[in-house]
């Protein structure tokens, strides 16, 4: 069924961006919970005193960088996306241009909000976005006349896709974005990515009664805007 579509590989050698849900100033966890000072420092130091050491933190940690390698791995965090059916592998999804991992995230955040709540009055959402090292060959599909890889709803034939790749212990595949002009990357095996570094962060606004997004690069500047 696949074998005609998959006729091109990309020895791959460079970095993916990855963007996630984050914050950018960071949080007191404790101040909601401690009465003064004093209790917040010693609740900070038993936090720091029962935290698992990890040789590599930005990868391992989970509530640090975790989220940004092997989140997506994790047997209780499949969920059906575009190359998988949520229920035998992970898919970690980022891209070759940061653009398109906003168009890709902002498409998903606004149908979360849209499904979720009645508004009339804007909702905004903070991302962090990182560049991840990938270093493996990977399945090439950026110039397959393919219309399935695309579709905007129907996930059918690439979760058939992905589950092929997957059974062949393939480490992923590059594909033209559903969502704008840029290329998506799937990757199937966490071994292939490294080097976790932060690039920036952004602002989502959105108004769930209309269809324009605008992004924030610096806060308070407009860097893109988005139609749903």
């Amino acid at each position: 069924m696949f074998e005609k579509l998959l006729r091109q590989v990309a020895d791959f050698r460079g970095d993916l961006v990855r963007n996630i849900k984050g914050i950018r100033v960071s949080q007191d966890l404790f101040d909601d919970l401690a009465k003064d000072a004093a209790d917040r420092a010693v609740a900070i130091a038993a936090e720091s005193a029962t935290r698992l050491p990890s040789a590599a933190p930005l990868i391992t940690r989970p509530f640090d960088y975790g989220t940004v390698i092997t989140f997506p791995f994790v047997p209780q965090n499949w969920h059906a996306t575009r190359y998988s059916d949520g229920m035998r592998y992970g898919v970690w999804y980022g891209a070759l241009e940061l653009e398109t991992t906003v168009r890709e995230t902002l498409y998903h955040w606004q149908r979360f909000i849209t499904d979720s709540f009645a508004l009339d009055r804007e909702v905004v959402g903070e991302r962090r976005v990182f560049q991840v090292r990938c270093e493996a060959i990977l399945i090439d599909l950026r110039r397959a006349r393919e219309p399935r890889l695309v579709d905007r709803n129907d996930y059918g034939f690439t979760q058939q896709l992905g589950s092929y790749l997957s059974q062949r212990a393939q480490s992923g595949l590059l594909a033209p974005s559903a969502r704008g002009p840029g290329t998506a990357a799937a990757i199937l095996r966490s071994e292939a990515l490294s080097e976790v570094r932060d690039l920036c962060y952004l602002t989502y606004r959105m108004n769930p009664t209309r269809d324009l997004a605008l992004v924030e690069r610096t806060p308070g500047e407009t860097w893109l805007e988005i139609k749903a």
